[in-house]
């Protein structure tokens, strides 16, 4: 079988390795498409995608569809044999489906049909899972529901983080990549339908991001790690009679710390209610008490101020042992 003519559909920087990838390895890329610009920052200036910068920087011919009817104009000009997708952050179609020869391929990290959506690296750490993966499969109508091309298992330790498991689904999911296309050009083509329980993965979201003290303090630490890209796990304190919100960049269970996992018992001999300080570790941070345990705060970014030490944070607002930093 001749080169495949592929388009590449893609929108953020997860996306531009792929993209680096398939041209390293030689792909006829017919064309590369991603979201439209979008407003940034203060100024709400119109910025690009990374995946839009990149292909200009490889000279790849570029479209920024704004709806459906843009995506099938584009698809029906490149005339593409298949359709690539890495994060596109749309879905595509019918209509706009049809117009690949061999269909679309979509890189998704996670193992299907677990963690279908937007948010998939993400929920697999606030759910404390100690596998995830990488599946290519190809593209229907519906939210991640086709059938499976491909799929590589990812091991998830317990140091890795949002940032540290999307390093290591990209690296797989490239690899696993590669051989897919290799194999479809070889005429392989391979539709394993998906099988076992289904789970979702939405858009991260502001209620989302909510640490509850009084639950477990394994769920807060996973919750932590999970949103490490932002949106990041937050609380609300009260500070000197003012209400705060305070995001959570880096924990450690007492496991990690060295700290024995029982939280004390208060002088008067009453349980120490979750979200009070038990104890401040000098060049650490400070314990807090959770529904089982305690889990150890090692930096924090307060509202409106820059990420800082949880040790100059509770320096600063004048806390110590025995405080209650949290009321759920």
């Amino acid at each position: 079988m001749d080169k495949l003519k592929i388009v590449f559909l893609g929108t953020p920087a997860i996306a531009c390795g792929f993209l680096s990838r398939l041209a390293e390895d030689g792909c006829d890329i017919a064309g590369v498409i991603s979201q439209p610009d979008k407003p940034r920052g203060r100024g709400l200036k119109l910025c690009c995608p990374p995946v839009e910068n990149s292909a200009r920087e490889l000279r790849f011919k570029t479209f920024q569809p704004r709806n459906a009817e843009e995506l099938s104009a584009a698809l029906s000009q490149l005339h593409p044999d298949l359709g690539v997708v890495v994060a596109y952050g749309r879905l595509i179609k019918k209509e706009a489906l049809a117009q690949a020869r061999f269909g679309f391929i979509n890189v998704h990290f996670s193992l299907l049909p677990k963690y279908r959506g937007a948010a998939p690296v993400q929920w697999a750490l606030i759910k404390g899972e100690t596998v995830t993966g990488v599946t290519v499969f190809w593209l229907d109508e519906g939210l991640d529901t086709g059938p499976v091309f491909a799929a590589r298992e990812v091991p998830v330790l317990p140091a890795d983080d949002a940032f540290s498991m999307f390093k290591k689904t990209a690296a797989a999911g490239s690899d696993l990549l590669a051989g897919c296309l290799k194999k479809i050009a070889a005429g392989e083509i391979v539709k394993t339908p998906q099988t076992g329980p289904a789970t979702s993965a939405p858009r991260i979201q502001c209620e989302h991001t909510r640490l509850d003290f009084s639950g477990p303090a394994g769920a807060a630490f996973n919750l932590v790690r999970g949103l490490a890209c932002g949106p990041r796990a937050r609380f609300e304190a009260v500070i000197n009679a003012k209400k705060t919100v305070i995001q959570v960049l880096k924990v450690s269970l007492p496991s990690a710390s060295g700290r024995a996992p029982e939280a004390p018992a208060a002088t008067d001999g009453r349980a120490v209610p979750a979200g009070a300080i038990t104890a401040i570790e000098r060049g650490k941070g400070f314990f807090v008490k959770c529904g089982d345990s305690e889990l150890l705060i090692e930096e924090v970014q307060p509202e409106g101020k820059k990420p800082m030490k949880a040790a100059d944070f509770l320096n600063g607002a004048r806390l110590k042992a025995g405080d209650m930093l949290w009321q759920g």
